[in-house]
């Protein structure tokens, strides 16, 4: 579905992402895990048009998206939930799940859209005229992941979903994300939180300073003694 192919990313003249490859099939959850630094919200804004390569290519569904704006990859069935959730503050939770619909192929099925993410998360529902500032943090992660399934995504990407969030509510995260899966919608995910992360991925690769160290199943890499010792604290 998505393939990475040797791209180079830079901010200005800073280079932070080096000839860097990785894909992610149909139907997957795939998760890049590393320290911070590593270039993993770099390579996501990337894949979401917020960043263009200086060299190397970006394909989604066969077709070259790195030098397309955000609003065309999202067109294309690509979301991101972003780090820090970044909700409008002032506006209803209603709203701000509206306003993931923004694209014209989504605001066709909106209600549908509204629907599935209310079922999904039925707090939502009843907070749906609650400005979203007021929220949890929990809720608001929430809202953050119904705005992007909003767009229809064929692939959703998540940057840091567990930030700052109660264990319990971590816990919820990593549910929903899988739940999502089931849903039909493939998962980018990007993750601080390395047990959680790799338990649920189909598979995962671990940058190191903006390159791939290591790649290989989720169960694989929770159970590699170099994964152990650099990110579980397993000597």
């Amino acid at each position: 579905m998505l393939e990475v192919s040797g791209i180079d990313v830079y901010y200005g003249e800073v280079q932070a992402i080096w000839d860097l490859s990785f894909e992610v099939r149909e139907g997957e959850i795939v998760t890049l895990i590393g320290s911070n630094g590593a270039g993993k919200s770099t390579t996501l804004k990337a894949v979401t048009g917020l960043l263009h390569p200086r060299r190397g290519t970006i394909t989604f569904l066969d077709e070259r998206i790195d030098r397309e704006e955000p609003y065309n990859v999202v067109s294309r069935g690509i979301s991101l939930v972003p780090e820090g959730r970044q909700l409008w503050p002032g506006m209803t939770v209603l709203e701000n799940l509206e306003m993931g619909a923004y694209a014209s192929q989504a605001r066709r099925v909106r209600e549908q859209s509204l629907k599935r993410v209310f079922d999904l998360f039925p707090r939502l529902h009843e907070r749906r005229y609650q400005k979203a500032g007021t929220l949890s943090g929990g809720e608001q992660q929430m809202c953050a992941i119904g705005r992007g399934l909003m767009s229809r995504p064929k692939l959703l990407a998540f940057d840091e979903p567990s930030l700052g969030l109660a264990p319990k509510l971590v816990a919820d995260v990593f549910r929903v994300i899988q739940e999502i899966k089931r849903l039909g919608v493939t998962v980018l995910l990007v993750e601080q939180n390395v047990h959680y992360a790799l338990e649920v991925s189909d598979r995962a690769y671990v940058l190191e300073t903006g390159r791939i160290g290591m790649s290989g199943t989720g169960a694989g890499l929770l159970q590699d003694p170099r994964v152990q010792a650099a990110y579980l604290g397993v000597s």
